[in-house]
């Protein structure tokens, strides 16, 4: 997929997936983030945590990648990291399931994963599905990368919630035609802002934010230290009358010796 993005329309899917990247990202907060695959995107360059890493899994190819790791086995102690990325990994991966099984593993609680994916129910998708078929009658070219499965919208949001996720947002975009030339791309330029007005879930790629929800957690908040020392400092009784030590109560008026 990587030499994909290098043709016309992979460009013009990977500048829609990278500003989506970089406004999601930047206002995530922690220590440890992550991105898995696909060094052709920067989906961490707009994000400020001390320590962000890309891993791949490609021993042949690993590009920029500071890490080379099995993605059904990351070597993370669980709930250990603040932010997944994963652009395009679950539908590269041979193993999506035990893929984000890891990723629920080694995200904290209230960690975050953003997920894109293309969509097999657009006109990207429809002419892959096309291709393969001339394919298989012995003629025909595939439009998208040979590799992976496509992974549906509304497949991947239940494989979420099966993992106690919860989508925080979601969309879709990239609607001009799969056309290989990048001038007809450009031709169909206003076909991005129709499609997202009236036809959103036919844009050829979704865009995931889920959280990672803990059943009976309860997180504190910013001031709870000083909700501590405010319920441990003493309180007054009320009616309590103060005296000074050694005093003696007042004789009645009139009392005889």
């Amino acid at each position: 997929m990587q030499d994909w993005f290098e043709t016309a329309p992979g460009q013009y899917l990977l500048a829609w997936e990278q500003a989506q990247f970089d406004q999601a990202v930047a206002d995530i907060f922690g220590y440890h983030a992550i991105q898995l695959g696909l060094s052709s995107v920067e989906a961490l360059r707009a994000n400020r945590m001390p320590h962000r890493w890309l891993a791949s899994a490609d021993a042949v190819k690993p590009r920029r990648a500071a890490l080379l790791t099995d993605f059904a086995a990351l070597p993370f102690t669980a709930n250990s990291l603040d932010l997944m990325v994963l652009p395009h990994t679950l539908e590269l991966s041979p193993d999506p399931h035990a893929t984000l099984r890891e990723v629920e593993r080694v995200l904290v609680p209230e960690g975050r994963v953003i997920i894109c994916g293309l969509n097999p129910a657009s006109l990207w998708g429809m002419r892959q599905r096309r291709a393969h078929l001339y394919r298989r009658m012995g003629f025909g070219e595939l439009f998208l990368p040979e590799a992976g499965d496509f992974i549906g919208y509304w497949r991947m949001r239940d494989w979420l919630r099966l993992l106690s996720f919860e989508v925080e947002s979601g969309r879709f975009g990239v609607y001009r035609p799969a056309v290989r030339s990048e001038t007809w791309l450009e031709r169909y330029r206003w076909l991005d802002t129709a499609g997202e007005r009236w036809w959103p879930i036919f844009g050829a790629v979704y865009f995931l934010v889920a959280v990672k929800r803990v059943r009976g957690m309860r997180l504190l908040s910013a001031d709870w230290r000083r909700a501590s020392q405010r319920a441990s400092a003493p309180v007054p009784i009320a009616g309590r009358v103060h005296r000074e030590p050694h005093s003696h109560p007042p004789t009645s008026e009139g009392h005889g010796s």
